[in-house]
């Protein structure tokens, strides 16, 4: 296995790897009739190239975008399918082992080591992948033997949409036409707006966070999640080289807007919290069962609203939570530090946001007695 790790300054090694353990998430099977279908045509027509892409994934669908421009520029039979890890959800290697098979392309993700090592050797199709998470480096074993058909691509400085755009890009101009003429991957009247996207979803992936608006455009693209199917949406690629940054920041500002407005909506029966009976201080809380997926918008709310009345800058959003009642702290303060409080009572989080699972009768000490 050909192990090609790009750092800060470009340097590649080969190394072993053994692949991280599934975890189970709450999306739809993939492996649909229609999907299983389209295997079977590729098969009947023999296609060499399969693109397994991580679903729904940003960087898994713009990755695949690249993918399927570079092959439809060059006329090169291709099959893409969104792919999850998850074995109640994926694929299964005989779903995938076409006689054609030449090239297995694992954008975004690297499935379980059974997984890939299995495909390889029933197919003995050329297997290459992309993946940019630090967590993979942990996983790296000394193990000796390894296929000389599979190369991963593995750069934590660098998203995987980016890498993948670069690879297909370089591979794209290496193809000479007849004329000597070699047009972009992408189109020019297209490739600034793309190149931004990428920017955007590489400050995301790589937990920088430090574009304008960058918190709306992850929004805004949020949305585009249950599209990022090619076999239930055939228009996906279509509409992922008509996206743009500065539409996807005005959707994810409008629905920011939309959140706020319902949040405050929510704050008419505040009350103070003695958090840790008063040890921490007091803050403004207030109860949202059926909103939690507002905390956040409340409880950033609430913080501002506790400081100005000078209490701790903390809004603590409590709700039931699968028959636990959960407390979810918010400081708009940069120098509050909401986890101190989480993790005292078995609960965890960072600075600004954190969490804890707490008694009833805990609670029900923390009430403050005086009212607003």
């Amino acid at each position: 296995m050909k192990w090609c790790l790009l750092g800060k300054w470009g340097m590649k090694k080969n190394i072993q790897f053994s692949f991280p353990p599934c975890v189970e998430i709450g999306y739809r099977s993939l492996r649909s009739d229609a999907a299983l279908e389209a295997i079977a045509k590729a098969s009947e027509d023999k296609v060499p190239n399969i693109v397994l892409y991580n679903y729904p994934s940003f960087s898994g669908a713009f990755s695949s975008l690249f993918a399927h421009l570079f092959h439809t520029r060059h006329n090169l039979p291709s099959l893409s399918l969104p792919f999850s890890s998850v074995p109640s959800l994926a694929f299964r290697v005989e779903d995938l082992c076409i006689e054609s098979l030449q090239t297995c392309y694992l954008l975004d993700f690297l499935p379980p080591n059974e997984f890939i090592f299995k495909l390889s050797h029933q197919s003995n199709c050329k297997i290459i992948g992309f993946d940019h998470r630090k967590s993979v480096l942990s996983q790296i074993p000394s193990t000796n033997e390894c296929p000389e058909n599979i190369m991963i691509n593995l750069n934590h400085e660098k998203s995987s949409s980016r890498a993948v755009y670069e690879y297909f890009t370089d591979k794209h101009e290496d193809i000479k036409t007849s004329n000597g003429v070699v047009p972009s991957l992408v189109d020019s009247k297209d490739k600034g707006r793309v190149e931004l996207i990428l920017k955007y979803i590489e400050d995301a992936d790589l937990r920088h966070w430090s574009l304008p608006d960058i918190k709306p455009f992850n929004i805004g693209l949020s949305e585009w999640r249950s599209r990022f199917s090619c076999i239930s949406n055939p228009y996906m690629f279509k509409q992922l080289l008509e996206l743009s940054v500065e539409e996807l920041i005005a959707k994810g500002n409008s629905s920011l807007l939309a959140r706020r407005n319902a949040a405050s909506k929510l704050l008419d029966k505040v009350f103070r919290v003695r958090l840790g009976r008063g040890f921490y201080g007091e803050c403004l809380g207030v109860r949202a069962d059926g909103n939690s997926n507002l905390s956040d918008e409340i409880g950033m709310l609430l913080s501002v609203k506790s400081a100005s009345i000078g209490l701790r800058p903390i809004g603590a959003v409590i709700f039931m939570q699968r028959n636990n009642l959960k407390m979810c702290l918010r400081s708009s303060d940069n120098a509050t530090d909401t986890s101190e409080v989480a993790k005292a009572y078995g609960g965890g989080g960072s600075a600004s946001s954190s969490s804890f699972i707490i008694r009833m009768d805990e609670y029900n000490q923390w009430l403050s007695a005086n009212s607003l």
